[in-house]
């Protein structure tokens, strides 16, 4: 049933998951793949080349090889239909992906850990405690089967399916290999309900869906940083309906709040910040990011313009901001 979906479309998504741990596929696995699009081999023909391949191989490739095996079988997951929306069901994904590659597939992990992430400036999400993962995952799972999408709007479909998926994410039931599985899980569960997500943002932006998911679960109340979702929501809208949002990840750094400012301040600060990251921002999008409405963002833009500080290029429609530096 493989050629239900594209083949350039499978083989991407695999190759672009690697990103998310800045894995990089080997020439020869970019090579072989070509053959995989157009057909001349199928995906468990390419999985048995990579294998003899990585037989006669140094260990010195070892990094490409864990890239090259998980791409071929992401690609065998998210080619196959079949589903069940359960915690085994994320288990055996685990398992299937890093056999072999981890000592510890398809196992819960045993530890609690902490990652520095660049977005939060080395700072690290709170992962769930391992005491308690299985509970948690089961809570999880029975609260997303209890959700009644009928009674949804599109944009609430949207945030409910953001908050199941950064939750999800957050537990971080595995050692390793924990945003691939996720991003596997969730595309097959986005099938089950009908949607398409064959397009190429998990390979084209899977290291942003990875920084969203950071900034979906990382608060530091005394600094003025809060959890934020509104960046998963934009990969997700881009995902499903096919808006054309842009995905910046510099625009998802953790800025702290100076507590010295007035909230006015602070919010001129964070729409600055907005603008040099992106000069053509329009007030919807500072408005979404900032968590402020509209008509707040177009009277800090007056503010900012009186102050000169910044400059409208162009006109409203198709212009852009300049910085006054």
């Amino acid at each position: 049933m493989e050629n239900k979906y594209p083949r350039k479309y499978i083989i991407g998504t695999g190759i672009g998951l690697q990103d998310v741990d800045h894995l990089k596929n080997s020439s020869y696995f970019i090579n072989q793949s070509e053959r995989y699009i157009r057909g001349e081999i199928n995906l468990d023909e390419l999985e048995q080349i990579i294998t003899s391949y990585y037989k006669q191989k140094p260990d010195e490739e070892e990094r490409s090889e864990e890239a090259d095996k998980i791409s071929v079988r992401i690609g065998q997951i998210i080619s196959e239909d079949s589903f069940s929306f359960s915690v085994g069901q994320l288990v055996s994904i685990h398992h299937r992906l890093f056999e072999g590659v981890f000592p510890h597939a398809g196992k819960i992990r045993e530890y609690n850990f902490n990652k520095p992430e660049w977005v939060l400036s080395g700072g690290s999400v709170f992962y769930g405690d391992y005491r308690e993962l299985e509970m948690t995952l089961d809570y999880d799972f029975s609260l997303e089967r209890k959700c009644d999408y009928s009674k949804l709007t599109m944009d609430e479909t949207i945030e409910h399916l953001a908050d199941f998926v950064s939750n999800l994410w957050q537990i971080h039931p595995f050692e390793e290999g924990n945003t691939r599985t996720t991003a596997v899980f969730f595309i097959k569960y986005l099938r089950s309900l009908g949607f398409d997500a064959t397009n190429n943002l998990f390979e084209k932006n899977a290291y942003y869906f990875r920084n969203a998911l950071v900034r979906a679960n990382f608060r530091y109340i005394a600094k003025g940083i809060y959890d934020d979702k509104s960046f998963l929501i934009k990969f997700l809208r881009n995902l499903l309906l096919g808006e054309n949002n842009p995905l910046k990840n510099k625009e998802m750094l953790a800025t702290p709040v100076n507590k010295t400012k007035t909230p006015q301040e602070n919010k001129e600060i964070r729409v600055l910040a907005l603008i040099k990251n992106n000069p053509q921002i329009k007030a919807v999008e500072i408005a979404n990011q900032v968590g402020v409405s509209e008509r707040t963002v177009k009277s800090i833009l007056a503010v900012l313009v009186e102050q000169k500080k910044i400059v409208r290029i162009n006109g409203k429609r198709y212009g852009y901001w300049q910085i006054d530096e």
